[in-house]
């Protein structure tokens, strides 16, 4: 797409705003836990990057991208709301956030939706967050 990544640099910026909120490290307890991938034998709370679609979304000579993105928080073991707060903050911290993108200015930023569902084989609940973003490669 670009000689940069739009969407490593994306997630780097998210990364680095969200690591910067002593609250949510709290209630993920004590750090930030927003992997890529599941963690191995981690218990929750953590939150994984979950599906991302870029698009180009070019507009009068800027090279702009369109990205649909997730998150999904796990919850503690009996525990909907440990997922749903850590959901919530995320969500407060990052609708129409002003966050730096390494490459790239951000043009927008904005959730979609939360959602909480339950597993229906484990049991264990879960929030996925949905965000909307567009970035502007840099000049």
């Amino acid at each position: 797409m670009t000689r940069s990544s739009p969407l490593l640099a994306l997630r780097a910026g998210l990364l680095a705003h969200l690591a910067a909120d002593t609250l949510l490290a709290a209630l993920m307890g004590g750090r930030l836990r927003l992997y890529d991938e599941p963690p191995r034998g981690a218990a929750p709370v953590y939150a994984l990057f979950g599906p991302s679609e870029v698009s180009d979304d070019s507009v009068d000579g800027a090279q702009r991208h369109r990205h649909a993105f997730a998150l999904t928080v796990f919850a503690k073991p009996g525990s909907a709301r440990s997922a749903l707060e850590v959901a919530e903050r995320i969500a407060a911290r990052l609708d129409e956030a002003d966050l730096a993108v390494s490459g790239h200015a951000l043009v927008l930023l904005r959730l979609k939706s939360l959602a909480c569902l339950r597993d229906e084989r484990t049991g264990e609940a879960r929030a996925t967050l949905s965000f909307e973003a567009v970035t502007e490669v840099a000049p």
